[in-house]
C-alpha cells in the first residue's frame, strides 16, 4: 500500500510538471507571436516623409527650404526655420512680442542676423533703422507675435512693401502675419499669409489662431 501511494504521488508530480511545461511553452509562443504581429503591424504603417523644415517634398535645385510660424496669442512665440536649421524660436530664447525677423544671404543662404521689435510698448525707430540697413539680395523672413501694428507706421510698412509684401498695409492690432521676401525683389512675394483679429472667430479670445507656411524660396543667382 505504501509503495502504491508513493507511485501515485510520483505520477501526479510528473503529470503536473508535463502540463506546466506544455502550457508555459504554448503561452510563450503565443505571446511572442502577438509581439511579432504587433511589431509587423507597426512597421507596416505608412510613413509620411518630410524634408528640410517640414516641407512635403524636397525643394528644387537652387531653392532654399523654409518654414515660418507666427506666435500664438501672447503665450507661444513664433518659429522660423531655414534649410533645416531653426533660426528663431522660444527654445532658442531669441524671439519676443512684436515683429520677429531673420535675415539671410540670398545667394548662399548664410544667416546674417535675427532680431525682434516690440511694436506695442516699444519704439518703431529701431525697426526702421534695422530695415534701412538691409542690403539688396538679402532674404527677409518675418513673423508676428502678440501685436505688430500699434507702433508700425507708414515708413516701416513701406520697407516691407518694397521687399514684396502685398498685405502689410492691411495688418492691424493683434492680426497675425507671416512673410518671406527679399530686398530688391521686382514683384510681389507669393510667400505671405495673414489672419485678421476678429473677436467672433478668434481661437485665443483676443488673438486669432497661429499661422504656418512652408515653401521653397529661389536662390539669388546673379
Amino acid at each position: 500500500m505504501r509503495l502504491a501511494g508513493v507511485l501515485r504521488v510520483v505520477v501526479v508530480f510528473i503529470t503536473v510538471g508535463v502540463t506546466w511545461f506544455i502550457a508555459s511553452n504554448f503561452l510563450n509562443i503565443d505571446w511572442n507571436l502577438k509581439l511579432l504581429k504587433g511589431r509587423e503591424t507597426k512597421d507596416a504603417a505608412p510613413r509620411v516623409l518630410t524634408y528640410k523644415c517640414g516641407t512635403s517634398q524636397p525643394c528644387p535645385k537652387n531653392h532654399f527650404a523654409f518654414k515660418i510660424e507666427s506666435g500664438a496669442a501672447n503665450v507661444v512665440g513664433p518659429r522660423i526655420c531655414f534649410e533645416g536649421k531653426i533660426l528663431m524660436s522660444s527654445v532658442k530664447n531669441n524671439v519676443g512680442p512684436g515683429i520677429n525677423i531673420a535675415l539671410l544671404d540670398g545667394a548662399t543662404g548664410e544667416e546674417i542676423e535675427t532680431n525682434y521689435f516690440n511694436m506695442y510698448s516699444g519704439d518703431v525707430k529701431p525697426l526702421i533703422d534695422f530695415m534701412a540697413k538691409i542690403k539688396p539680395g538679402t532674404l527677409v523672413l518675418a513673423a508676428s507675435y502678440d501685436d505688430i501694428a500699434t507702433k508700425m507706421n507708414p515708413e516701416a510698412r513701406k520697407y516691407f512693401t518694397e521687399m514684396g509684401s502685398s498685405l502689410i498695409d492691411t495688418v492691424k492690432f493683434r492680426d497675425n502675419w507671416i512673410f518671406a521676401g527679399a530686398k530688391g525683389i521686382q514683384e510681389k512675394s507669393p510667400f505671405e499669409q495673414y489672419i485678421k483679429n476678429n473677436g467672433t472667430v478668434n481661437k485665443y479670445e483676443g488673438w486669432p489662431e497661429l499661422i504656418a507656411m512652408t515653401g521653397c524660396i529661389p536662390q539669388k543667382m546673379d
